[in-house]
């Protein structure tokens, strides 16, 4: 029987490892959401910077979920990190977590690591719902379940806005330096957003909480890429054959990767430029780069693909007319950009075709067409808005949309149902039992739900049209429509 992976011994030679000593290393960030993402990202920037500066291990806690605590507890720790590409697939052991916690079982435990001073660093990669932001005000929204209840009972919180703002009241109270809140998810301006939150939520049970809050703590911002599927049997198998260890904790993902931070800090960070993260002072041109080029692209990719019938984005590459759409809507969304120092975006986009035709990495569909109602926005909405002002026919963004309200009808080509994975799903689905199931009825009902469709776009008689024609296309004649 396979051992399970535990220690660095008997590791083989083509396997990278840690080359610190984890029995010296301390804990300095607390991180919430210990999914593959961050797995494959902020924990291995961090495992690269250990090596010079030791007091930088992370404690990674999930705030519901028990099966990855499990696994990384019983390895103590380690993972392994598959790197996947055309010339075949690397492993990689990292060390950079400590320990690993479950909320749900010991929220007690989460609250004091929240208020003990040897943490500097809370970082974050909880997906976009759960910060319990309204999409229409940008506020807090106070019928999340999350919010509602953390609010009705501050001092045993169960989501993240309620654990940071008890955590940061904890350090007030004993007269502690605050710990640096770092956002990881994709939200644009995510540390604006998690300030936002966190103050409104701290207005709400003590203005004085607030006030030091807003004086004390920053929010930094940043910009992350990397793909990262999720982990499958084929990902285990494959573990076990490079280390010779049975992983339940591995991940698999691109060479690839980026990390934009704003660099600001209320009691030191690790040096994680040192790891190839870029620090700026302003990440936002970074951020929406990436937001429109990237994750918008990857978004039509996966609605047009995977009703088409596209399990992987990969195999979405190799359609040539959605390859060609896809190149068309890169270039599209870089005319809605400012100009980026030092940023190539015509070779910004060639890379990410590249990525995208990765046959190594298995990103399905989908997994990226999940929570569409909370990602359209900064990826495709909002630059469709600025095209059209410019003049331009915003055409690939109307092809993008079409594809997510066909999506959302929840059936597939063969009428198979699937599960939108949408928080607005319910009111999704409301919407469209009223219609005749039209592409008119539906677009018409789709254009109505509240907070999501900018004015700028809904009033756009011309530009509706064109989403309306493109949606009946790939109603009635099962197109792509990339025709």
């Amino acid at each position: 029987m396979t051992t399970r992976l535990q220690t660095l011994d008997s590791l083989p030679a083509s396997v990278l490892r840690p080359v610190y000593d984890r029995d010296r290393v301390t804990t300095g960030i607390l991180h919430l959401g210990p999914g593959a993402f961050f797995r494959a990202h902020l924990a291995v920037y961090t495992d690269d910077v250990l090596v010079k500066d030791n007091r930088w291990g992370i404690e990674a806690v999930s705030l519901r979920s028990t099966d990855v605590v499990d696994h990384l507890n019983e390895q103590n720790g380690l993972y392994t990190l598959l790197t996947r590409d055309t010339a075949g697939t690397s492993a990689r052991v990292i060390g950079s977590i400590a320990k690993a916690h479950a909320a749900s079982r010991d929220p007690g435990s989460l609250l004091k690591r929240l208020a003990d001073p040897a943490i500097r660093i809370v970082s974050l990669t909880v997906t976009e719902k759960a910060y319990g932001l309204d999409p229409r005000t940008g506020g807090l929204d106070l019928a999340h379940p999350d919010i509602a209840a953390d609010l009705a009972n501050p001092t045993h919180p169960r989501g993240v806005i309620g654990y940071i703002v008890a955590g940061l009241a904890a350090r007030q109270a004993q007269g502690l330096n605050p710990f640096t809140p770092l956002s990881c998810d994709n939200l644009p301006g995510n540390g604006a957003v998690l300030k936002r939150l966190v103050l409104e939520f701290a207005d709400r049970i003590d203005p004085a909480l607030r006030r030091w809050i807003e004086e004390s703590v920053p929010f930094p911002s940043t910009m992350v890429d990397r793909i990262t599927p999720a982990s499958t049997d084929e990902t285990y198998a494959d573990a076990e054959r490079l280390t010779g260890h049975a992983d339940r904790a591995a991940i698999e993902t691109e060479p690839f990767s980026q990390w934009v931070i704003e660099d600001h800090f209320v009691d030191g960070r690790p040096a994680w430029e040192e790891a190839g993260a870029l620090m700026v002072s302003d990440v936002s041109a970074y951020e929406k780069m990436k937001l429109r080029m990237l994750n918008g692209a990857h978004s039509l990719l996966a609605y047009l693909g995977f009703i088409a019938g596209h399990e992987f984005i990969r195999d979405t590459m190799q359609d040539a007319a959605l390859k060609s759409l896809a190149e068309r809507h890169m270039q599209a969304a870089a005319r809605t950009l400012d100009p980026l120092a030092g940023i190539d975006l015509d070779a910004y986009a060639s890379a990410l075709i590249a990525r995208f035709e990765n046959r190594a990495i298995a990103h399905r569909t989908y997994q990226i067409a999940m929570d569409g109602t909370q990602k359209l926005p900064q990826r495709l909405l909002q630059p469709a808005a600025e095209a059209l002002a410019r003049g331009e026919d915003a055409e690939t963004f109307a092809l993008a949309i079409a594809g997510w309200m066909r999506y959302a009808l929840g059936i597939d080509r063969n009428g198979k149902p699937y599960d939108l994975r949408d928080p607005r799903a319910g009111e999704i689905a409301g919407l469209l039992e009223a219609t005749d199931r039209s592409a008119r009825g539906i677009a018409s009902a789709l254009f109505s739900l509240p907070g999501l469709f900018p004015v700028a776009l809904t009033d756009n008689a011309p530009w509706c049209a064109r989403v309306e024609r493109a949606l009946f296309d790939l109603m009635s004649e099962g197109r792509t429509g990339s025709g």
